[in-house]
């Protein structure tokens, strides 16, 4: 459904080492830099980016936006959560675990990362 997300980041530097880490236990490559300092993380579905605001002006969250990563299992959405820790992120949210709703249960870990911005890794729990 999307080509590409592209998030602000204050601190390049701390912004890929957490993206780096967290992306990583989910099975994605470290992200490539491009010549204007932005930082491309590349699949075969989209392009997830992170980069410091064009207008100059310091990055910040969006009120009410979340960008999710799909985790094969719900220890991969541990992993990616305990990543984001040990690299400058924030939890949010309840706790890493299990979610249920009228449209399937789902095990979700909920993070800020360095600039504020929220994230969460799910996986859909299957009958």
């Amino acid at each position: 459904m999307y080509s590409h997300i592209m998030v602000g980041a204050n601190d390049m530097d701390a912004s890929r080492a957490f993206y780096d880490a967290t992306l990583g236990a989910l099975g994605y490559k470290p992200g490539v830099m491009d010549d204007k300092g932005r930082c491309f993380y590349y699949t075969d579905k989209g392009v997830f980016a992170i980069s410091v605001p064009i207008d100059g002006e310091p990055a910040c969250a969006g009120n009410g936006s979340t960008i999710g990563f799909l985790a094969k299992t719900p220890a991969l959405a541990d992993a990616w959560h305990a990543a984001g820790l040990a690299h400058g992120g924030s939890s949010c949210e309840d706790p890493p675990g299990v979610r249920r709703s009228a449209g399937g249960d789902m095990y979700l870990a909920y993070l800020r990362d360095p600039a504020g911005n929220k994230l969460c890794a799910l996986h859909s729990i299957r009958p």
